[in-house]
C-alpha cells in the first residue's frame, strides 16, 4: 500500500523524531561485555535467517546459550510483533548479555517494519546492546542505525559473535602466561632468599 517514495518519507521521518527525542545513541552506547554468551534472539522459528545464525554459533568451540523470542518479521502486525518480543526480553533482562534481531533478506516493502518509529524507539532506548542483522549487504534500516551493533546479514552477526569470543580466549591464554611467568619470577626470588639464623 506504499510506494517508495512513501517508505523513504517514512524513513526519514523515524530518523528525524529519533534525533529530535534525544535517542538516536542510546542503545550504542550501551555496556557490552567482553564474554557475550546469554543471547535472546529476536526472529521467525522457520526464518532461513534464523536457521544459518543457529548454524553458524553451532559450529564454533564457544557455549552459547540462545533464546528465542519469536516475532513476526514483515507485514501487517510485525512491527507491533517485534515490540512485544523486545518488552518480553526486558522483563527478563538480567538472564542476557546481548539481545540479537535477525532477518534474511527481502523487499523494500518487506523490510519496512524496520523503519517504524515505534520499533526503532525501542530499540535505541533498550536497556541491553542490540546486534542487528536485517536484509541483504545493500539494505541499512532505522533499525540498523539505532542498534548497538548493526552486521549485514544473520549469518555476519553470528561470525561476529564468534570473532568476538575468539578475541577474548586469545586474551585470557595471554593473561594466563603472563600469570605463569610472573609467579615464575616470583618463585625464584624466594629460592635466592638467605633465610636468618638464631
Amino acid at each position: 500500500s506504499y510506494t517508495l517514495g512513501d517508505m523513504e518519507r517514512q524513513r526519514q521521518l523515524t530518523i528525524a523524531s529519533l534525533r529530535r527525542d534525544g535517542v538516536w545513541d542510546m542503545n550504542r552506547e550501551a555496556w557490552l561485555p567482553s564474554v557475550v554468551l546469554r543471547i535472546a534472539v529476536v526472529s521467525s522459528r522457520q526464518a532461513a535467517g534464523y536457521q544459518d545464525f543457529c548454524k553458524e554459533l553451532a559450529k564454533s568451540p564457544y557455549a552459547f546459550r540462545t533464546t528465542l523470542f519469536e516475532a513476526l518479521m514483515q507485514g501487517q502486525g510485525a512491527e507491533a510483533s517485534v515490540v512485544a518480543a523486545l518488552e518480553a526480553i526486558a522483563a527478563r533482562q538480567e538472564a542476557f548479555d546481548a539481545v540479537v534481531v535477525i532477518r534474511g533478506g527481502g523487499s523494500a516493502a518487506d523490510l519496512n517494519c524496520f523503519n517504524g518509529y515505534r520499533l526503532c524507539a525501542h530499540i535505541a532506548q533498550f536497556p541491553l546492546p542490540i546486534l542487528t542483522g536485517i536484509g541483504h549487504d545493500k539494505d541499512t534500516s532505522v533499525a540498523d542505525m539505532v542498534a548497538h551493533t548493526a552486521l549485514k546479514t544473520p549469518t555476519a552477526v553470528a561470525g561476529w559473535l564468534v570473532e568476538r569470543m575468539t578475541g577474548v580466549e586469545g586474551w585470557l591464554d595471554t593473561a594466563a602466561l603472563q600469570l605463569r611467568d610472573a609467579s615464575a619470577g616470583i618463585s625464584v626470588s624466594y629460592t635466592h632468599l638467605t633465610l636468618p639464623t638464631t
